[in-house]
């Protein structure tokens, strides 16, 4: 992959899509793509935006022979906490079926030099041992709570492999742990943890109110991870890996959910009491990954936790007038 290649962001106006769009114009990268599909058009002189439905076969069909881009990072899904995994589980394993069958087979129709596909650590069973590593993927039970969501991403790690083996393509995935950063989803019915909480201790905070209400017990443990830090890695795993083996990213350490709230209580400035409804869900117990992998091939994340909340927290406070829940 070098500075004139041609390269496809599925997802370029999320979290993640949006980070790899950054650092790959701050790394000097100038032909890029990338999709939309309801939001007007726009383009500087490193990006193009396209209007593509990626739930349609027949609008990426069109789009791929057009464009013929030669490099694809799949950040394209339906995400959201657990709240929107319940709700929506039917619509989250369709959607995101749809996208990753629709990309990863028109990647391998024109001949794309190389895909990075995104999962997420949900992938691994309800009762893994701890830290996760790569090899306990397919060893036991789903967490229910996800499980559509889960069963889509490691349909994805798998249409990747078996493209690999019988194709000749060179696809591979990359499984984060839980993201945070610029441009996260702050609406309270559908967010994850990290944004939903800094927007109830924001608007505690502003108004005064003695009582912020956290879901579950605050005893499940956690692991965090900038979404900039996500996009160095995926970047670094596009231009130095090519194993059909998916590779954790992530610190290799958690935190508990009340030692994150408090983490951010101080960091926002909210003087108030917390109080957790043990009638929520509190989904899996731990969820920390085995980096090992990612480290021997040379990488390690940069944001601590601590700088991460701060700055994440200054982009909320830019954004949260045009948050309409």
């Amino acid at each position: 992959m070098n500075k004139n290649s041609k390269i496809f962001i599925a997802g370029s106006s999320g979290m993640v899509g949006s980070a790899i769009v950054r650092k790959l114009i701050k790394n000097g990268y100038h032909n890029l793509l990338g999709s939309v599909y309801s939001k007007s058009l726009e383009s500087n002189v490193n990006i193009r935006f396209v209007k593509v439905n990626l739930l349609s076969q027949k609008d990426v069909n069109e789009f791929y022979k057009k464009e013929k881009p030669e490099y694809v990072f799949l950040a394209a899904a339906k995400v959201g906490g657990i709240n929107a995994n319940n709700t929506y589980s039917a619509q989250f394993l369709y959607e995101n079926l749809q996208i990753q069958n629709n990309i990863i087979h028109q990647s391998y129709l024109n001949k794309v030099k190389k895909l990075l596909f995104l999962g997420s650590s949900c992938i691994y069973p309800k009762n893994c041992p701890q830290p996760i590593k790569e090899e306990y993927l397919l060893t036991g039970l789903l967490e229910q709570t996800n499980e559509a969501y889960a069963i889509a991403k490691i349909a994805g790690i798998k249409m990747c492999e078996k493209y690999n083996q019988q194709y000749g393509t060179n696809f591979i995935s990359a499984m984060p742990t839980n993201l945070y950063g610029p441009n996260d989803n702050y609406n309270l019915l559908t967010s994850h943890v990290f944004p939903a909480l800094i927007r109830k201790f924001h608007e505690a905070k502003i108004n005064n109110e003695p009582i912020v209400n956290i879901w579950g017990t605050g005893k499940p443990r956690r692991e965090f991870l900038h979404v900039d830090d996500l996009a160095d890695a995926v970047i670094f795993l596009m231009k130095n890996y090519n194993n059909s083996q998916f590779v954790n990213i992530g610190w290799g350490e958690d935190i508990s959910i009340k030692e994150l709230a408090l983490l951010m209580k101080n960091i926002i400035g909210y003087t108030g009491e917390l109080k957790y409804d043990s009638s929520k869900p509190d989904g899996t117990y731990q969820k920390v990954l085995d980096t090992s992998l990612l480290s021997s091939l040379g990488f390690k994340p940069e944001i601590s936790l601590k700088e991460g909340i701060s700055q994440t927290y200054q982009d909320f406070l830019r954004i949260k007038s045009e948050i309409k829940r």
